[in-house]
């Protein structure tokens, strides 16, 4: 296919109306396929693999050293290769990237982590020799029209060659031949100037295949991607992978395709119309004059189509037709009121031919989709392709005809990476890709504001860093061959930097139609496909589901849904805490002018976020609470604050160790049933009756009984202990309750973050907090000994001689978090390896017990313990007050 410069901007993102789609393998048009009533149907296809790069294998990955990072590396056994895989879909108007980066380092583990693993079971032998990857996928688009910094992209990072910290680009080695992945119709037209620019020739990969294989990744191994969009309101679809084929592909370009999607690699294109994306655009430009898509769609967004459109009600004097289901503002004929009116074309409102244009082409779309479902015994359609992009009048106007035409038993369903399917496609084409491994739990989607890092520290970026968030946000991306200070774009720009999705103008358009839809469309930059919501996919195979989860499926960390008015209630709170967290975060790295500057930006970033956040609640996908403080905590790191509470937890710990000996002497002067009391009270901050709280779910009676009373020869076996924060709540309260667990011979496996959040303590401190306490009490030296927490004689311990010796193990294991929260469908390999033994959870704290997890169900005996430390919160779940504490005991045999 040869596109001249003059082709129209969007033909290459949805080929040619008219052309039929050949066998896989061989060069299509375009991936709209286009076509009209008698498009031919191709044979099943299967994507091609090619071996022509250094391929990614994951088979048999697991994890190495230590989960210091939330995304932590992973060992590959099979895998020798230098690599770093790029894949590219270049279209007529966009250029779409997916590139793949490592983080290749040597750790080792240290003697407590592999004691852990070792007792876990989680040891295989001999793999350390191997090289350590951890990795993302990055999404990143350019406008064709600028592909030039595109190049300069691919070249800063050196992304055709492995990566500036590949083996071969450290050395100076110049692989030859370097091929890299390509889709789209510029994988022809441009493949002279990728191979003069940068040396590399582009393996052109047959469009409709990546996006069917594009398509099934996504729907596979991305939690929320597939959405609906209806008056205006977004919501997400989970898709049971076990139930996924077949469904029905609507690629709408210039040209409509139809695709009927059977399996992995099993597609045939069964339908199409040459009425698409290209008709727009085209009949738009001679009747409006518009210089742009973007612009035309613009239009649309002030328009009102009954000024040119016949409705129903023009027909029979403003009434419905009730008899056959029409209301009134039913468009009866698209354009008909130009007929009988004394016109001229320059008489009309560019905005309302806009509109009428757009809603003739999308419902007509929207109708013949649904004709193709029905035909097949379809109920899943989901649409894609240039002329979507993420535009919600548009989306909203084709989600109207399928709701209309199926009488409300179809949806139409939209993909958020959608504008990525043929890069990804591409990208998968490589023959040892590894993406075929991964699974949705695998899978950690993040949206960082473009804080670069070099070396482990910040810098201001090579033009890379800031141009991948180019189109993105409104950061001035500078000289493209030069450095840039991005730290001062940042504090400059303040409250103009906008999160990475552009933020768009809520306006009402149009009358008429089948209903008036009421979406509230986006006022749409130049760059119309930055609507796409996309972060980086961070793939971390070595996060498992829960296995204690009672119904995976089912499961759902948060507690309460956020509607609009618990998002403007959470962002102010979140908001009030910003100076004071700021603070915090600079004071810990020495209140130095480098930190206050970055202080200064996290919170201008942090606050693009929550305004974003704001306009479109679901613009990051499916949030709930967790998942708003967990981009707080993402954000502080971004811009290189690891921990914002390091001296606090320091100095809460110190304290509280100090009258540690004295508490554990008072509880061992307890009868049993006072002691367990005292436990659970302390615990829940000590002594909260007197504070005059009151328990606002008290199952301790239960809990006592199956302590003490039911089971008094059968202890449980392993208890999870989930701590939360540092100070007097682990000291004073979860490690004397630890302490009577392990008396009564059960294994106990503290849980605690793999990255610091707020004043959580992390599993890296918690091992140093364990030794100190078991200076001072046999049971936990002992306890600890066995769980490798502890290894060398400690000098100077005051052994308690009637400290009974235990052989039970005291354990610490990372959650594979770094959240206030916790979502069991993401944990880490060593907590699911500990689980598998356990019958007794503890969840504790506001985080993991009350925001997330309050209603979760687990296959074993469960105690969640928390004090309720907000107010709305206490009002909501339980109508009670600050302070109010739970205690809720789920026995398994009752869950």
């Amino acid at each position: 296919m040869a596109a001249n410069n003059n082709s129209d901007p969007i033909l290459d993102e949805g080929g040619g109306g008219g052309v039929k789609h050949e066998a896989a393998g061989e060069a299509g048009e375009g991936k709209g396929g286009g076509g009209g009533a008698a498009a031919t149907q191709a044979p099943a296809a299967m994507l091609p693999r090619s071996g022509s790069r250094p391929q990614l294998d994951l088979s048999g990955a697991a994890i190495h050293g230590n989960l210091e990072d939330r995304n932590p590396t992973i060992l590959l056994p099979n895998q020798s290769d230098d690599i770093s895989h790029l894949a590219l879909d270049i279209g007529g108007s966009l250029i779409k990237l997916v590139y793949f980066s490592r983080h290749a380092e040597h750790s080792s583990e240290d003697k407590r982590k592999l004691s852990t693993k070792r007792r876990l079971g989680m040891l295989n032998g001999g793999r350390r020799s191997y090289p350590v990857l951890g990795g993302r996928l990055h999404f990143v688009k350019f406008e064709t029209g600028k592909l030039n910094e595109c190049l300069d992209f691919i070249s800063s990072k050196q992304l055709h060659r492995g990566g500036v910290d590949s083996p071969s680009w450290c050395s100076g080695a110049q692989p030859d031949n370097i091929v890299i992945k390509a889709t789209g119709g510029g994988a022809f037209k441009y493949a002279d100037l990728f191979k003069e620019r940068l040396g590399v020739s582009l393996e052109k990969e047959d469009e409709m295949d990546c996006l069917v294989a594009g398509a099934n990744f996504l729907l596979k191994s991305i939690r929320h991607e597939a959405f609906t969009h209806m008056d205006g309101q977004k919501e997400y679809v989970q898709i049971d992978q076990n139930d996924l084929f077949p469904f029905l592909l609507v690629n709408v370009g210039s040209g409509v395709s139809i695709i009927k999607v059977d399996g992995h690699g099993k597609f045939q294109r069964v339908s199409g119309t040459n009425v698409g994306g290209g008709t727009y655009w085209g009949l738009g430009r001679l009747m409006t004059k518009c210089k742009s898509f973007d612009e035309l769609l613009e239009l649309s967004q002030r328009g009102d189509n009954s000024t040119i459109d016949m409705l129903v009600g023009d027909i029979y004097g403003g009434l419905d037709y009730s008899k056959i289901g029409l209301s009134a503002s039913t468009i009866a004929s698209s354009f008909g009121k130009t007929i009988s009116d004394d016109k001229e074309l320059s008489d009309y409102r560019p905005e309302d031919i806009s509109l009428s244009l757009l809603r003739m082409i999308s419902y007509n779309i929207g109708q013949i989709s649904y004709l193709n479902a029905l035909r097949y015994g379809l109920k899943r359609i989901f649409f894609g392709g240039f002329f979507i992009r993420g535009h919600a009048y548009t989306m909203d106007t084709i989600s109207f005809a399928v709701n209309f035409w199926s009488k409300g038993e179809a949806k139409a369903m939209f993909l958020r990476h959608e504008g990525f399917l043929g890069a990804l496609g591409a990208f998968m084409s490589y023959e040892k890709h590894g993406l075929d491994d991964l699974r949705i739990h695998h899978l950690v989607e993040r949206f960082p504001m473009g804080a670069p890092y070099v070396g482990g520290k910040i810098h201001g970026p090579p033009l890379g860093d800031l141009n991948e968030k180019a189109s993105t946000s409104t950061l001035d991306h500078g000289n493209l061959n030069g450095f840039i200070s991005w730290m001062e774009k940042f504090v400059q720009k303040g409250t103009q930097i906008t999160a990475p999705v552009p933020v768009g103008f809520p306006v009402t358009t149009g009358m008429g139609g089948f209903e008036r839809p009421t979406a509230k469309g986006d006022i749409l930059r130049s760059d119309a496909s930055a609507a796409l919501n996309v972060g980086v996919l961070h793939l971390v195979p070595t996060l498992d589901v829960f296995p204690l989860l009672e119904d995976p499926k089912m499961y759902e960390p948060n507690t309460i849904d956020l509607d609009l008015n618990e998002y403007k209630y959470w962002f102010k709170i979140l908001s009030d805490h910003l100076p004071d967290l700021v603070d915090k975060a600079v004071a810990s790295e020495g209140g130095t002018d480098d930190a206050k500057r970055r202080g200064d930006a996290f919170a201008h970033a942090f606050s693009a976020h929550l305004a974003r956040l704001m306009e479109e609640p679901a613009a990051y996908g499916k949030f709930g609470l967790a998942n708003l403080l967990e981009l707080r905590e993402e954000c502080l790191r971004e811009f290189q604050f690891v921990d914002a509470y390091v001296s606090i937890k320091q100095r809460e710990n110190e304290a509280s160790l100090a009258v540690l000996p004295d508490l554990l002497m008072e509880l061992d002067s307890m009868n049993e049933e006072a002691r367990l009391l005292a436990l659970i009270e302390g615990v829940l901050a000590a002594n909260i009756f007197d504070w005059g709280s009151r328990a606002c779910i008290d199952d301790f009676d239960m809990f006592k009984k199956r302590m003490l009373a039911d089971k008094k020869g059968q202890p449980y076996k392993r208890a999870l202990l989930f701590v939360d924060n540092s100070g007097a709540d682990v000291v004073l309260g979860m490690i004397p309750l630890a302490r009577e667990l392990l008396r009564n011979g059960t294994e106990v496996v503290l849980v605690a973050n793999s990255l610091p959040a707020l004043n959580d303590v992390t599993a890296n401190e918690l091992p140093g907090i364990v030794a100190e306490a078991a200076k001072h009490c046999g049971i936990l030296r002992k306890a600890a000994e066995a769980g490798g927490l502890i290894f060398d004689a400690m000098a100077g311990i005051q052994d308690d001689l009637k400290d009974e010796p235990v052989s039970v193990p005291l354990m610490v294991v990372e959650n594979g978090c770094g959240s206030p929260c916790i979502d069991f469908r993401q944990v880490s390999s060593e907590l699911a390896a500990a689980a598998k033994d356990a019958d007794l959870l503890i969840l504790e704290g506001m985080g993991r017990s009350l925001h997330t997890n309050l209603n979760a169900r687990f296959k074993c005996d469960t105690l969640k313990l928390a004090m309720v430390k907000n107010q709305r919160l206490a009002e909501k779940l339980f109508n009670g007050n600050i302070y109010d504490c739970i205690c809720k005991f789920e026995p398994v045999h009752l869950t």
